[in-house]
């Protein structure tokens, strides 16, 4: 009974690993914004108002979310690599590894926030209006040097995210002393029960949808929206849209999964998202500049430019949609080809 009870614990580790990262991100956010609001907190009341706009909170919000799912699904990942090729006997012998997990990771986050998230702004505010750099630069130049700053800043970001997820699981999952034990005979293989095509769908989409959100939240730090916009065009911006992309993305992981994957094999479901993004990045971008190109040749012409933009933009948009499908399913379907 208690080897079984072990094994089931097992099992559900990957789902154990994703909800302790969420928490430790859901829970530094919580204190975070309530120190920044607190009534005795220096500037609370205008931090309050500005923070109470739409176009702040929603941004903020989706970027919050996006910083939770890629650690969430990273994070179920390792564990669910570590099932894979050890075997749930094995990492049922782990001392735990769920609470090693939350320490190293809750420990990185909070080295992240405290030390590199103010070294970031500080290299950020060199690039804003009346920052050192501003009287040197004129305005083309700053604000291509502000673009660039915040693309390598959210690089940067990004890549620590990966790794502090890596180090938790790397500390969490390690095994110290002697082989452990091969898997008992008589325990049920619980992980049967689990759907590997589902697994490799929905961490393609989870990865995918934060790629997508990523870039949009590194582009809207220097591209000049407002902060006062409606309510519902800025929910259909930055969560209706990644949710349509996510489901996308998700039919696709689904599709090349077909008929079902021997095993999960978590990371090939990452780079097969990883590969999709970037190539459908770079397929659309080369139609869009060709659609420019071809729309501005049609302009010396006479003829008015206004309705060929706009329908460049409506068939960009169903084409990348499409293209998202067609991208996911097949390379999916490379990555998988020997399990399935």
């Amino acid at each position: 009974m208690a080897a079984s009870t072990s094994f089931e614990r097992a099992q559900r580790l990957p789902t154990h690993f994703a909800w302790i990262a969420l928490a430790v991100g859901a829970a530094l956010f919580a204190v975070n914004m309530t120190v920044l609001l607190l009534p005795s907190s220096p500037h609370s009341e205008h931090m309050r108002s500005v923070y109470a706009q739409p176009g702040v909170w929603i941004p903020l919000l989706s970027r919050v979310v996006t910083v939770w799912l890629l650690a969430a699904t990273l994070a179920w990942c390792h564990a669910r690599k570590a099932l894979d090729e050890r075997g749930a006997a094995r990492v049922a012998q782990l001392r735990s590894p769920g609470s090693r997990f939350a320490a190293v990771y809750l420990a990185a986050t909070v080295v992240n926030v405290l030390a590199l998230t103010p070294l970031l702004y500080q290299a950020q505010v060199l690039f804003m209006p009346g920052g050192p750099l501003h009287e040197h630069v004129d305005m083309y130049g700053m604000r291509s040097l502000m673009a660039a700053s915040m693309l390598i800043q959210s690089t940067l970001q990004m890549l620590v995210l990966i790794a502090s997820v890596w180090l938790a699981a790397w500390f969490a999952l390690r095994e110290r002393g002697a082989a452990l034990a091969g898997e008992p005979s008589g325990v049920p293989d619980l992980g049967a029960r689990a759907s590997p095509r589902n697994a490799v769908a929905l961490v393609t989409a989870a990865i995918f949808v934060s790629l997508q959100s990523w870039i949009g939240n590194a582009a809207s730090g220097w591209v000049d929206t407002s902060r006062e916009s409606d309510l519902v065009p800025l929910l259909l911006g930055w969560f209706a849209a990644p949710l349509l992309i996510c489901a996308l993305a998700f039919w696709g992981g689904w599709l090349g999964a077909a008929p079902r994957p021997a095993q999960t094999r978590p990371f090939r479901a990452v780079a097969a998202a990883v590969s999709a993004f970037v190539l459908l990045q770079a397929v659309c971008a080369a139609l869009a500049i060709g659609g420019l190109l071809w729309i501005a040749s049609a302009s010396f012409s006479g003829s008015s430019s206004d309705s060929r933009l706009v329908a460049l933009a409506a068939v960009m948009v169903a084409l990348y949609l499409v293209l998202l499908v067609v991208f996911v399913r097949a390379i999916t379907r490379r990555f998988y080809r020997r399990y399935l």
